[in-house]
């Protein structure tokens, strides 16, 4: 049986990004769309209501960057945080005022995905995460166990 859209498998951070990760910035909720600007915010699950599948749990976005990944156009990409509470950020900034923190998570999973446009498709992964390493704010209750089915 091939692999069903939306499988997410564990992965070590050492083996996905073996030079870490760099956070650039803050950690922000993710929003859903509303065409209504007049709407209020929403912000996403990871649920699915369409296939009963998912953990449930608040998505938190974080655009990060790999040192390692050779091609501009891959390094920078944004990370999902499923937890109840947005996960703090610890460590120093390594230039102050320039928001860049190495980061390094724990419960990280890949998703593949087709990226691309047009003729210039290829498989990618959309990364998520269950907290960061040394948080200790609460937002630490994903593992790899609560992933969707």
């Amino acid at each position: 049986m091939a692999l069903q859209r939306g499988y997410r498998f564990p992965v070590s951070q050492a083996e996905a990004f073996p030079m870490g990760l760099l956070l650039n910035g803050q950690i922000e909720a993710a929003i859903k769309y509303n065409p209504d600007r007049n709407a209020m915010p929403e912000q996403l699950r990871d649920y699915n209501p369409k296939t009963n599948e998912g953990t449930g749990l608040l998505m938190w976005k974080a655009n990060v960057t790999d040192p390692h990944e050779p091609k501009a156009k891959r390094k920078s990409f944004e990370l999902i945080f499923l937890a109840e509470n947005v996960p703090a950020v610890t460590g120093e900034e390594l230039a102050p005022g320039t928001g860049l923190r190495m980061l390094q998570v724990e419960g990280l999973m890949a998703e593949p995905k087709v990226m691309g446009q047009g003729e210039f498709k290829y498989l990618g992964y959309q990364y998520f995460a269950g907290a960061i390493k040394g948080d200790n704010s609460g937002a630490r209750n994903v593992t790899a166990d609560r992933k969707a089915a």
